[in-house]
């Protein structure tokens, strides 16, 4: 039996305010269902961020909003109009305000700080060298990778190379940007200043950002609303607050997964012995 979606109180007082809405988003591999009727609606100017654990569809759903897979069935809107990326000039336009930030930072090794900033304006703009030149160390500056422009990736510290795929991502000033699970592979420390680092910027240029993510404690600390995808469905969509005291079962049992292995090493340091798994 599928559980009802828990929907908090802040989604349903947005006046219809949202940059991006899903509804019924539906994509198969194969026999494999991955997402079986995705809804959900990002507020524009605020930090979104899906939670659910490894494989349940959080990339495939980011990258069917980021058009980078095709989705089966179901329907994406952006700023009010639906998306046809069937259609070049809607997929240009939609390209064009969105950026997508990728595992690993997606960083070309061979190309320095600056050029890396500076190819998606070459790409998707017809401006000049000059202002290409001139946003790109803008942006390297904001983030303050000014004085490394001529650094090449692989010479720069974990952080640094986040911070400049976030300048890569920002250079074209986007509207939305698409972060898939930023945190990957870092330690806690790492974990809490990746996303102190995007809350940062993404109030400081205004964008809205959508993370897809399994890391629970900074998504909540860090995130306007949190949405939980389960079984291919949002089965909760509301504020941090919301979800933390929420009863629904499946909130429960994901939300309460790190206290519940703290409780059992507690037990284990104790003499006790672990829980068979179920």
């Amino acid at each position: 039996m599928t559980t009802p979606l828990q929907t908090g109180s802040e989604i349903g007082g947005q006046g219809g305010n949202f940059l991006l809405e899903v509804d019924d988003l539906r994509k198969s591999f194969g026999p494999h269902a991955v997402l079986r009727g995705v809804s959900l609606a990002v507020p524009r100017g605020r930090l979104f961020t899906v939670l659910g654990p490894s494989g349940a569809g959080k990339s495939v759903l980011l990258k069917c909003l980021a058009n980078i897979e095709e989705p089966d069935d179901g329907q994406i809107s952006f700023d009010g109009r639906r998306l046809d990326f069937r259609d070049q000039a809607s997929r240009d336009s939609f390209r064009r305000r969105c950026s997508f930030l990728f595992q690993g930072n997606a960083l070309f090794d061979s190309l320095t700080a600056f050029r890396n900033v500076a190819l998606p304006l070459e790409q998707t703009t017809s401006l000049g060298r000059g202002e290409i030149r001139g946003r790109a160390m803008e942006a390297l500056e904001q983030l303050e990778l000014g004085d490394y422009a001529d650094h090449y990736p692989g010479t720069l510290s974990g952080g640094m190379q986040k911070r400049l795929a976030l300048a890569r991502a920002i250079v074209t000033q986007p509207e939305m940007v698409f972060f898939d699970e930023p945190t990957a592979g870092l330690d806690p420390l790492r974990r809490n200043a990746v996303f102190a680092m995007i809350a940062k910027y993404q109030t400081l240029f205004g964008f809205t950002a959508l993370i897809v993510t399994h890391d629970i404690v900074e998504a909540l600390v860090a995130s306007d609303t949190v949405a939980l995808l389960h079984q291919g469905e949002i089965c909760f969509c509301g504020t941090p607050d919301e979800f933390a005291s929420s009863a629904h079962p499946v909130v429960q049992s994901f939300r309460d997964s790190p206290a519940a292995l703290r409780s059992t090493l507690d037990g284990l340091r104790r003499g006790a012995d672990a829980p068979e798994p179920s």
